[in-house]
């Protein structure tokens, strides 16, 4: 088992989704996390004055699935995320040793 972390702009949150939902996958987290990258941010203009925005807002989606699901989990968080632009996100993918659901007792594959 796998799970697969994805950081993205907040507005393609609803794109990810049905492009799960689309191959299969359902269930998810989905967490408001800040950060930067590469971009590091960015200044602003509020009421004259500037200042600089260090952490960008992100949504973070965990999703833990079968082993041979995770290249098209892939596939379909990277089509459907993707704008061209800086700060797109990324894509983070480790290995799961156990599962356990708690209403039933079930464990790994049968869990999720």
């Amino acid at each position: 088992m796998k799970k697969v972390e994805a950081i993205i702009k907040p507005f393609k949150l609803d794109d990810v989704r049905e492009a799960l939902a689309d191959i299969g996958i359902t269930g998810m987290t989905v967490v408001e996390v800040k950060g930067f990258g590469r971009q590091k941010g960015h200044t602003e203009l509020y009421r004259g004055a500037e200042y600089v925005v260090d952490f960008l807002p992100k949504v973070k989606v965990e999703v833990v699935l079968a082993d041979d699901q995770v290249e098209r989990c892939i596939e379909a968080v990277t089509a459907a995320a993707r704008t061209g632009k800086i700060g797109d996100g990324k894509i983070f993918v480790t290995s799961v040793e156990r599962v356990v659901r708690i209403r039933t007792g079930e464990e790994d594959n049968d869990a999720i």
